[in-house]
């Protein structure tokens, strides 16, 4: 496999039709600029969409890519090393944030085991049917995984991504549920952007004290030295820094945008992912919104590289696709303004005075020639 290729299946949005959506938005009764960036999301539906005014956003899904990462032995995280399932278990209860924002919205949610360190028994066998690999290699002295494995993880996510377009979801919030996740987001991104590991060594999704901060920022720059040598090959860079959850994003990134369907980013582990699909298919970006920024170091970095503007920024680190899920109302908001507000009285009736393909005449005109010839018949 050869992420690259991505790069001749991946199209931009629709940009005639995006040019239609801003004039039809010029005709609306509310100023153009009055309702911010409400405009630019709902022009970026249209074009996503092909369709113009904008359609609803009616079948969104909260899809989750869980595992655990051999990093955690380190005690870099705020969670005990292969405790994964149990924010896992908490989603499936809908007892996590993700969850209960999720059942307040109406939109389901889809949790896929990509590597999680657990006996498959404890959880659905929907949920661990998937699994790549049990957990990660500690990525400071050795792969995360096989390159085989890693190929496996990038084709999970893009049957995930299949199976959902196939369904109807015409919307997806991309969240991870994982321990020691952020510290491999970290890397990814550091090496990519070519910067240092405490430029991006952020206090990830639970909080870390100094004394662990410091020990993650050493397994990021001891796991930077081994993902150098192979960043021409984002494949191989998975297999060496990444995971079967970050793999499985990546590959479902980009299968997503294969088939057209929008995707609202979370935190740091999926901007790390869209960061790497970027450098497979560079217009991938375009299909995806930053839901909010979650104050991590990593994920500005991302972000900025990328080009992309969070929507929110309430500091929403628990992860799961919580942070990005509160951004789906003001998606849903902005298709709604977009499609249902009227146009301004004089452009209705600029809008009647059409020629006729026939005569030429105006619908005026030709009203007033009627008229005329039935006095005359008179």
């Amino acid at each position: 496999m050869n992420l690259d290729d991505f790069s001749d299946l991946i199209e931009r949005p629709d940009g005639g039709v995006r040019r239609d959506a801003e004039e039809r938005r010029e005709r609306l009764s509310v100023p153009p600029g009055a309702l911010g960036r409400l405009d630019e999301l709902g022009e970026w539906l249209s074009a996503a969409q092909q369709a113009v005014p904008v359609r609803p956003v009616e079948q969104p899904r909260v899809v989750v890519f869980a595992a655990d990462h051999g990093v955690a032995a380190l005690d870099v995280s705020g969670r005990a090393a292969g405790t994964a399932y149990e924010l896992v278990r908490d989603t499936l209860d809908g007892a996590s944030p993700v969850a209960v924002l999720a059942r307040r919205f109406s939109v389901p949610v889809r949790v896929v085991d990509a590597g999680l360190d657990c006996d498959p028994g404890l959880l659905p066998e929907s949920v661990v049917r998937h699994r790549v690999r049990r957990g990660s290699g500690r990525i400071d002295v050795e792969d995360a995984m096989t390159a085989e494995e890693a190929e496996q993880a990038v084709r999970l996510g893009m049957a995930i991504a299949d199976e959902e377009a196939d369904s109807g979801t015409d919307l997806v919030v991309l969240g991870d549920l994982s321990v020691g996740g952020t510290t491999s987001a970290a890397v990814l991104i550091a090496a990519l952007c070519g910067t240092d590991a405490s430029v991006v060594t952020g206090r990830g999704g639970t909080g870390i004290d100094d004394l662990a901060w410091m020990r993650k920022c050493a397994a990021i720059r001891d796991a930077l030295r081994r993902a150098r040598p192979v960043l021409g090959d984002q494949l191989e860079l998975l297999a060496a820094v990444g995971g079967a959850d970050l793999a499985a994003m990546t590959g479902f990134l980009l299968q997503s945008a294969v088939r057209r369907m929008p995707v609202i980013l979370d935190g740091v582990v999926g901007s790390a992912c869209a960061l790497v699909a970027q450098r497979a298919a560079f217009r991938a970006p375009d299909w995806w919104l930053a839901g909010q920024a979650s104050g991590e170091p990593a994920q500005a970095k991302a972000l900025d590289r990328m080009a992309l503007t969070p929507l929110l920024d309430h500091g929403v680190t628990v992860g799961g696709g919580s942070g990005a899920i509160l951004a789906l109302p003001l998606v849903q908001a902005a298709a709604a303004l977009a499609a249902e507000l009227p146009e301004r009285a004089e452009e209705k009736a600029a809008d009647e005075v059409e020629e006729d393909p026939e005569t030429g005449e105006t619908g005026e005109a030709a009203e007033h020639a009627g008229s005329v010839d039935e006095k005359a018949g008179a």
